[in-house]
C-alpha cells in the first residue's frame, strides 16, 4: 500500500461572518496516497477549487488540519508555506499563464532555476510530448500545446503533488484528451500524486479514486472498477 502523503481532518473554510457567511468547505476528511491519481468531481460551487487552494497552500482553512507527510501544513509561518509550494507542489490551471515573449523551453526554465533538483526543461517538455516544439512561442502553439507546456512547467521541479484545476475546461474533446494523457504519463513516470478537479464525470474514469463533492461537503469516495486510459475517454 502506498504511503499517505496528504490528509485533511475536519477541514472547514468560511468566507465572511454572521448571516452573510459562506461555508465553502464543511468537515472535509480525505486521504491522498503517494503516486495515485485522484479526481475531485462536482458541480460549480461545490468547494472543489477552495479545497485545492488549501491543499496547495494558497489559502488557509478556517478550522481543521491539513497534514503533509504527517506534519501540520499550517503550523509554520508564510515562509514555510512558500517553501512547500516551491518544492512540493505543482499547479495547472484552466488558463495557461505562459509568458508570451518566452519560448516553451524558456517558460519551463523559469521554474527550474529556483528548484533544488529540477528536470531539464527539455526533459519536462519531452514528458508531455512537446520536445519538438521547445523553441516555439506560445502564439505559435495550439491551446492544447500551451496547456501541455503549463504541465511541463508545473512538473519540472519534480513536485510530489500536482494540482490540476479544470485543465481541460477551455479545450475541445480531442485536445483535452491529449492533455489528460500528458497528466497521466507524468503521474506514472514521476510517481507524482495528481489531484484533478473537474465537473466532467467522464474524466473520473481515468482515476485511481474519485472524490465527489457538493455544497462544500464530500458526498462519496470510490474506486472505479477499471481505470480507463485517457485516450479512451469520451464526453
Amino acid at each position: 500500500m502506498s504511503a499517505l502523503i496528504l490528509e485533511t481532518r475536519n477541514l472547514e473554510r468560511t468566507f465572511g461572518s454572521g448571516e452573510t457567511a459562506v461555508h465553502a468547505l464543511r468537515d472535509i476528511n480525505i486521504e491522498l496516497s503517494a503516486g495515485e491519481m485522484v479526481v475531485l468531481l462536482g458541480p460549480s460551487g461545490s468547494g472543489k477549487s477552495t479545497l485545492l487552494n488549501i491543499l496547495g497552500g494558497l489559502d488557509r482553512p478556517s478550522s481543521g488540519l491539513v497534514l503533509f507527510r504527517g506534519q501540520n501544513l499550517f503550523a509554520g509561518d508564510e515562509e514555510h508555506l512558500t517553501g512547500y509550494r516551491r518544492e512540493s507542489v505543482g499547479f495547472v490551471f484552466q488558463f495557461y499563464n505562459l509568458i508570451p515573449s518566452l519560448t516553451a523551453r524558456e517558460n519551463v526554465a523559469l521554474v527550474t532555476e529556483i528548484s533544488e533538483r529540477p528536470l531539464k526543461p527539455e526533459e519536462a517538455l519531452d514528458l508531455v510530448g512537446l520536445a519538438p516544439r521547445a523553441n516555439h512561442f506560445p502564439a505559435q502553439l495550439s491551446g492544447g500545446e500551451q496547456q501541455r507546456v503549463a504541465i511541463a512547467r508545473a512538473i519540472a521541479r519534480r513536485p510530489e503533488l500536482l494540482f490540476c484545476d479544470e485543465p481541460t475546461g477551455a479545450l475541445d474533446v480531442a485536445t483535452g484528451r491529449g492533455v489528460l494523457e500528458a497528466i497521466d504519463r507524468v503521474s506514472r513516470e514521476l510517481g507524482t500524486t495528481s489531484i484533478l478537479i473537474t465537473h466532467n464525470a467522464a474524466i473520473a474514469d481515468m482515476a485511481d479514486r474519485v472524490i465527489r463533492m457538493a455544497d462544500g461537503r464530500v458526498t462519496s469516495v470510490h474506486r472505479p472498477e477499471r481505470r480507463v486510459k485517457a485516450a479512451d475517454i469520451h464526453w
